[in-house]
């Protein structure tokens, strides 16, 4: 699926009336056949709270720590910086927290409330191969988190 056909897709997710889980059940799931992942998990960030929960995801099981300290992995460096974390071979990287044994590369996308001041939810894509997220996936990955951030204002 090219770029355009994905972001017009989410953007008519996102208009949708109904339930916010099950449109954010269909955003992973086309965002995981977009770039044929193996998973693809979308995030609650609570900063009341300070965790991390899963809230869909689509890929072949749910993930090791469904919950976890805001503080804690490559998602804590993303809502930390506010910026994505693109990481091309996890097992080199200490941050990371195993969620399946197969996993070689791992994007974390932060999701902005309106004012782009606080990480409200993140896109977690993660892929077999190392280095599967090149520079122009992390522009259309950034991209969708614009377009699917009205899902967590709701």
């Amino acid at each position: 699926m090219d770029s355009t056909t994905l972001l017009s897709g989410l953007r008519a997710i996102t208009t949708e009336t109904g339930v916010r889980i099950h449109s954010l059940q269909k955003i992973a799931n086309v965002i995981r056949n977009s770039g044929n992942y193996r998973w693809v998990g979308l995030y609650d960030v609570n900063h009341a709270a300070q965790t991390v929960a899963i809230v869909v995801y689509s890929g072949p099981g749910a993930p090791e720590f469904p919950t976890f300290p805001i503080t804690k992995g490559l998602t804590g460096s993303a809502i930390r910086s506010r910026t994505t974390i693109n990481v091309g071979d996890v097992s080199a990287d200490r941050r990371y927290l195993t969620a399946f044994g197969s996993t070689q590369s791992e994007i974390i996308v932060p999701i902005l409330d309106a004012k782009d001041e606080h990480v409200i939810g993140t896109i977690d894509v993660e892929s077999e191969y190392r280095n599967a997220f090149d520079q122009n996936t992390q522009t259309v990955l950034e991209e969708c988190a614009k377009i699917i951030g009205p899902l967590w204002q709701r």
